[in-house]
């Protein structure tokens, strides 16, 4: 079964909260490598222990999580792809079904909708494997010192334990010579349950057919240009739907097995002819999840949400991180309190170092 824990986004109450949290185990530094003939910046993490996760009543199960590992972004440019992999102490893969989550947060930018950390990339145990690629045409824009970290939580629901893991996150970027330089698109997350409270963008489930949704409105124009998204089982699809006309403006649906677990979520492009799906700044837009709970039970802690890449018609109107601001504030702290650790950059070598054998 799958779990129904947050993704992203996470908020807490109050510092005096996260502080009493147990500190989890800090694992070893990350390794940043610069793979400057090839164009990529390469980051490992590990070795990580990975036991069973231990199933708990209405479908949760208590995953491990590895608290944010932060490091510092090494090149300027712009992203223009990555991929994930999983492997063991003698280099052979893993299932990426193994990891529940693993996410890459920029401290030095703010989200598109919410005005928290921005969630820069990540996978999910149900996102297709392989390279992820946008044309070249667009990129993310990343500048040399920019403060990023990864974290992550475990989904080993089929055992046996694993004494040693690694992942491997793989970053193509752009061409330094390439002209015209890339178009700046930026990550857009929308949540259908986001709350300032840590716990309540989770959500339960009950029997049969549930739909729920949040509204928001842009802070600025632009076009979305790809999307993908998040559901936990019996996820059926999310979607955007214009909340003022009530027309669905872009719909992803997830592939399911026979009990309604979710397999996979497929990207979809929405700039293959045009520009991409137009959002409007100050414009009423609902994302919704939709969900089919074939038993006769209610599924406790669901997520559903949106993502992709989003392109400002002025990215210089990108609004800025406020220290201030609540939702901020807590997800900082929420981020911090899970942990941290410092990383090692190795200067531009052709490869990811590989892990030598633990004994």
């Amino acid at each position: 079964m799958r779990i129904t824990v947050l993704l992203a986004f996470s908020l807490i109450p109050v510092l005096a909260a996260a502080q009493q949290r147990p500190m989890p185990t800090l694992p070893p530094p990350l390794h940043v490598r610069v793979d400057s003939a090839h164009h990529r910046v390469l980051i490992t993490g590990g070795p990580y222990r990975v036991p069973v996760s231990p199933e708990m009543p209405g479908m949760m199960m208590d995953m491990p999580a590895i608290p944010v590992q932060k490091f510092t972004f090494p090149v300027d440019g712009w992203i223009q792809g990555f991929r994930v992999d999983l492997f063991d102490d003698q280099g052979h893969a893993l299932s990426h079904r193994l990891v529940h989550h693993l996410i890459m947060v920029n401290f030095s930018r703010r989200q598109f909708i919410y005005p928290a950390l921005e969630r820069l990339l990540g996978i999910a145990e149900e996102s297709d494997t392989g390279d992820v690629r946008v044309p070249r045409t667009i990129g993310v824009p990343m500048r040399a010192g920019q403060d990023l970290g990864v974290y992550a939580a475990w989904h080993n629901d089929s055992g046996p334990e694993i004494p040693v893991a690694y992942w491997r996150i793989v970053i193509y970027m752009a061409n330094p010579s390439l002209r015209p330089r890339p178009i700046d698109v930026l990550p857009a997350y929308m949540d259908v349950n986001i709350q300032t409270n840590p716990e309540e963008n989770r959500f339960n489930v009950p029997p049969g057919r549930f739909e729920i949704g949040y509204e928001f409105s842009p802070p600025l124009s632009g076009h979305l240009l790809v999307v993908t998204g998040h559901l936990h089982d019996y996820g059926v699809l999310v979607k955007l739907v214009d909340a003022q006309s009530g027309k669905t403006l872009v719909q992803v649906n997830a592939k399911r097995d026979s009990l309604g677990h979710v397999l996979s979520i497929p990207r979809k492009l929405l700039a293959i002819r045009g520009e991409g799906l137009h959002l409007k700044a100050g414009h009423r837009y609902r994302v919704v999840g939709v969900f089919d709970n074939p038993t006769p039970d209610t599924s406790y802690g669901a997520m559903a949400h949106m993502v992709g890449l989003f392109a400002p018609d002025h990215y210089r109107e990108w609004p800025a991180l406020d220290p201030a601001d609540p939702y901020y504030r807590r997800d900082l702290v929420d981020l911090l309190a899970n942990g941290a650790t410092d990383s090692v950059i190795v200067g531009g070598g052709g490869g990811a170092r590989t892990p030598e054998r633990r004994r």
